[in-house]
């Protein structure tokens, strides 16, 4: 039997209620636990722990990578959330798109700037056509 159960990162958000608002009703994350200024939020086998800065201040992303969440059917991910997806701006939402790196990824911006990505391998026989 393994010890490991999963990671489980903060993320620093400058409202915590928006971060909520986003992970739950764009991208369909639960929150089992919540008190003020945290929350746990969870999905299937993926949490994330909601910690909101005390001088409610984040600085932003710059659409720099934060979190990879690795999924076995990155299309059907995209069917689900694309009615939610299509709320936010365009500009936020990238994907599913083939990476020559061998991936199938979606990206999406979260409110404080950071990338969330969902990404799944691709065949080798389609890697080497991307």
């Amino acid at each position: 039997m393994t010890n490991f159960i999963q990671v489980t990162p903060f993320l620093h958000v400058a409202d915590l209620q928006e971060a909520l608002d986003f992970f739950t009703d764009i991208l369909g994350f639960t929150v089992p636990f919540r008190q003020p200024g945290y929350a746990y939020i969870h999905r299937e086998t993926v949490g994330f722990r909601l910690l909101e800065a005390e001088s409610r201040v984040v600085a932003p992303g710059h659409r720099r990578f934060a979190y990879y969440i690795d999924v076995r059917d990155v299309d059907a991910l995209y069917a689900e959330l694309k009615p939610k997806l299509d709320t936010l701006p365009p500009e936020h939402v990238h994907g599913p798109a083939d990476k020559t790196y061998g991936q199938r990824e979606l990206l999406v911006l979260a409110p404080d700037g950071e990338l969330i990505c969902f990404g799944m391998a691709m065949p080798q026989a389609e890697v080497a056509k991307a």
